[in-house]
């Protein structure tokens, strides 16, 4: 027993066998599957533990080479894709917390987890060498799960995207305010990007961005572009949105016009001419002026009204739908700002207004109605997805059996 106390001799023949630590599996050892993010594991090229564990690279990989447009992790529950708006389950196990720490640590630094341990709210963005990824990371009853929005590094044009001229005109505004609205997963980033990537190579502009997170990624071209995320570049929203007018823009985008102040801030800049690109929750073009409207007073109402008629330039309603070939295609809500439809906002008559697009497409405009029937008459979509995704179903069953 003395001897085998004693510590290993170097020049001793044959050496003493190893001792009982080193002996132990690599999965004992691997500290950084705990939740307490110390460095991750050490991986291979293909994106696997070389412990045999399976990484967040690899699982955003395969989603990204398969085109899904989310990956949904969360401890309890198996790792899910989406599909084209439908959820899809896999084959991997179910996802433990110290699998799930483990994930965070690949992309996240150590503090970053700790505030979200503290917080139990994450909101950020990781770049791959593939794809860029929008990240939700939140508490829920089985413990934490996050979301992983998949973004592409190339900016898709608004050739490429097929949309209408109008999109392309807009851009041209040197002042005023452009909306893009929709749900949550409609696209309302894509499109506004395309539309920046449109700015920044065929104008000389100086385009700022204030954004949470950074999405796209943009390079400057023609014009000179600049992009903020609130909590890395700026401490806070408001303070980089009155900043930005100092700061010599021509055209600035804000990720969400998510308050009074920012819409206050924004009409302001579109007044002072520039060009204000943002983005609201809202299902029409009509109800995103109701719901601009709707956040004051009726006695505050007037001026608001008075404000916006004047600044508005466009407002693009988007939604996505699932395609006969497998994809997705985008169908639209437009209203341009003419001069008809000033004089209604200002009279408050936003009934008229809604009457009035689906009679003015020489000016751009359209209906979600006119814009899924156009995607029918193509053969891009069935009967039963216009139907679906139409927000005057009965209107759009008329349309389809020939009586409007």
């Amino acid at each position: 027993m003395t001897e085998s106390k004693r510590p290993p001799t170097p020049s001793r023949v044959p050496p003493p066998p190893p001792p009982p630590r080193a002996a132990q599996p690599p999965a004992q050892t691997a500290a950084g599957n705990r939740p307490v993010t110390p460095p991750p594991m050490p991986t291979s090229a293909g994106g696997v533990k070389v412990g045999g564990g399976l990484t967040l690279e690899k699982i955003v990989r395969e989603a990204f080479d398969r085109g899904f447009s989310d990956v949904h992790l969360g401890v309890g529950e198996v790792p899910r894709f989406r599909d084209r708006g439908e959820m899809v389950i896999t084959d991997y196990p179910v996802t433990d917390e110290d699998t799930f720490y483990s994930w965070l640590s690949e992309i996240l630094r150590p503090d970053e987890i700790q505030d979200f341990k503290q917080t139990l709210d994450y909101d950020g963005a990781a770049q791959y060498d593939f794809s860029r990824v929008r990240v939700n990371i939140f508490g829920s009853l089985r413990g934490p799960a996050m979301v992983l929005r998949l973004i592409p590094v190339k900016v898709l044009t608004l050739d490429q995207l097929n949309f209408d001229p109008v999109f392309k005109d807009v851009c041209h505004y040197q002042k005023g305010l452009i909306l893009v609205t929709g749900p949550t997963g409609s696209g309302k980033s894509t499109t506004l990007a395309a539309m920046i990537d449109y700015i920044n190579t065929e104008m000389a502009r100086n385009i700022i961005t204030i954004e949470d997170p950074i999405e796209f990624v943009h390079r400057s071209k023609r014009s000179l572009i600049k992009q903020r995320e609130v909590g890395i570049n700026t401490l806070r929203f408001e303070v980089a949105l009155r900043a930005s007018l100092r700061e010599d823009p021509d055209v600035i985008l804000i990720g969400e016009l998510r308050d009074r102040e920012t819409v206050e801030t924004s009409l302001k800049a579109a007044q002072t001419g520039h060009l204000v690109m943002g983005t609201l929750h809202t299902n029409s073009a009509v109800k995103t002026v109701e719901r601009i409207l709707n956040m004051y007073d009726p006695t505050e109402q007037a001026p608001m009204r008075v404000a916006l008629a004047e600044s508005l330039v466009a407002v693009i309603s988007q939604g996505l739908c699932r395609t006969t070939d497998g994809k997705r295609a985008a169908f639209h809500d437009i209203l341009i700002n003419t001069d008809a439809i000033r004089d209604y906002i200002l009279r408050g008559q936003l009934d008229e207004v809604d009457a009035l697009i689906p009679k003015c497409t020489f000016d751009g405009m359209k209906t979600m109605n006119q814009s899924l029937y156009a995607l029918y008459e193509a053969g891009r979509i069935t009967e039963e997805v216009a139907l679906d995704m139409s927000p005057k179903q009965n209107e759009m069953a008329q349309m389809l059996r020939g009586r409007i």
